[in-house]
């Protein structure tokens, strides 16, 4: 369940969005379904593989396991809820997936690359932020 979403600022074009997602312990599917589906959502201009080009990596927040990813290209994904949109080049997702004790939490940004860069360090802060709940 789409637990929130945010527009972020841009300068010109389209702004970014995050979106905040959370469906219960146990629920939400495994991070490695959840990052091939993200990243199945990119095609690459020169037709090579997006899953070889994502940036993935795994660290600790507070004790919870994250898994992040960072990937360019050009993105059609869409929403369940919303009918298909056209792909739009030059596009970039920076993910998150933070293995919570209540669960998963899975942050999604994704806009024009060079709307997303600028938001860059806050996405990895609000990451680092993340603490269980007592």
């Amino acid at each position: 369940m789409r637990a929130a979403e945010y527009v972020l600022p841009s300068r010109g074009g389209e702004p970014p969005l995050l979106t905040v997602f959370y469906f219960g312990p146990g629920q939400g599917g495994s991070v490695d379904d959840n990052l091939n589906r993200w990243i199945s959502q990119f095609t690459q201009p020169d037709g090579s593989d997006s899953n070889a080009v994502a940036k993935r990596a795994t660290l600790q927040v507070n004790g919870m396991p994250v898994t992040t990813v960072d990937l360019a290209g050009t993105f059609a994904g869409m929403s369940p809820m919303q009918a298909p949109s056209a792909p739009k080049a030059e596009q970039r997702l920076l993910g998150a997936i933070v293995e919570g004790p209540q669960g998963p939490v899975f942050f999604k940004l994704t806009g024009e690359a060079s709307a997303v860069e600028p938001a860059r360090e806050a996405f990895e802060a609000l990451v680092q932020s993340m603490r269980p709940l007592p």
